[in-house]
């Protein structure tokens, strides 16, 4: 439940226009969606982008990668506040500063994929978001490397929702041809 309240929120904060709940091309949407792994993540989010009236089966994958771009953006922003929060623990700075650095390369990694996309190199752009979403994994190793720090949970909803984006945008370019 939790995951689904965050998923939602993150899909809001991305799309904060008055007329985000737009009629898109629902057939399209419908059949794209049911060849991903996260149907309903990827349907709300096509659903709810007021470019996807307009946007093609490629299109949609840019809606999609655009999303996961928010996602690392906002997360790696959100590991950088937490480094100017007072704390003598150098060990927990070290790893926030690793976290948001993994994050800002799965944006950087998500903005090469959509000029793949646009050049229609699509396997260059399932290679880059392979990578963004294996990002999120670095951080979560950089943790379990100290047995005194946890895994905040607000991070690991946010690592979980950065991987259902990416994969919902890799199965759209599974159905794209190649």
């Amino acid at each position: 439940m939790t995951a689904k309240i965050f998923l939602l929120i993150l899909l809001f904060a991305a799309h904060p226009h008055p007329y985000a709940l737009v009629n898109g091309d629902t057939t399209l949407i419908k059949t794209t969606c049911k060849n991903t792994k996260y149907y309903s993540l990827c349907f709300s989010s096509l659903k709810s982008d007021p470019s996807s009236p307009n946007a093609d089966p490629k299109g949609l994958a840019v809606i999609m990668v655009g999303i996961g771009m928010t996602n690392a953006t906002s997360t790696s922003s959100y590991l950088s506040s937490k480094l100017l929060s007072p704390s003598n623990n150098t060990t927990l700075k070290r790893v926030l500063k690793e976290c948001a650095d993994k994050y800002t390369y799965a944006g950087d990694a998500l903005q090469a994929s959509v000029q793949d996309l646009e050049t229609e190199v699509y396997d260059y752009a399932y290679m880059h978001i392979t990578a963004a979403k294996d990002y999120p994994n670095a951080c979560h190793n950089a943790f379990k490397r100290y047995s005194d720090l946890v895994y905040p949970p607000e991070l690991a909803l946010r690592e979980k929702g950065l991987r259902h984006i990416c994969d919902v945008a890799l199965g759209i370019i599974d159905n794209l041809n190649w």
